[in-house]
């Protein structure tokens, strides 16, 4: 199975896939559903609110391949610059309720660039750290 570091180089690599001619903002995820790998990028909309986030796409990839349980998602922007915080890098709120839904116990692992010595670096996190007191039936 990937590690983090590989699970993030893949959401690097396929955010590179991504159509965003609006945003610019080039997002790539890497999950792992079952011991097989799933990736997703952005794809944007001229209409706004129709757009699908990297995550989702991955997600929606493995769930309609059959995947039942989600045990890592891994999510890179290329683009976010490198002294952006965290919380610039981190899911939006619809992605959060997917992972929820889908994968609500699933580790996340989001790219926060590249150290001094060109070394990822990766936060570590559950789901439910991204989105305490989640809405579930």
């Amino acid at each position: 199975m990937p590690n983090a570091h590989e699970l993030i180089s893949l959401a690097r690599h396929t955010s590179q896939r991504a159509h965003a001619p609006y945003s610019h903002f080039h997002v790539g995820a890497a999950l792992i559903a079952d011991g097989k790998i799933y990736t997703g990028v952005n794809i944007e909309s001229a209409s706004y609110g129709l757009t699908l986030c990297a995550e989702r796409s991955a997600l929606a990839t493995a769930i309609s391949e059959g995947a039942k349980t989600i045990t890592a998602i891994a999510v890179s922007c290329t683009d976010t610059p490198a002294n952006a915080p965290l919380s610039s890098r981190t899911p939006c709120g619809a992605c959060r309720q997917w992972m929820i839904d889908l994968a609500p116990d699933a580790t996340v692992y989001i790219d926060g660039g590249d150290d001094e010595n060109g070394e990822p670096i990766i936060h570590t996190m559950s789901v439910r750290d991204l989105l305490p007191h989640a809405f579930e039936l």
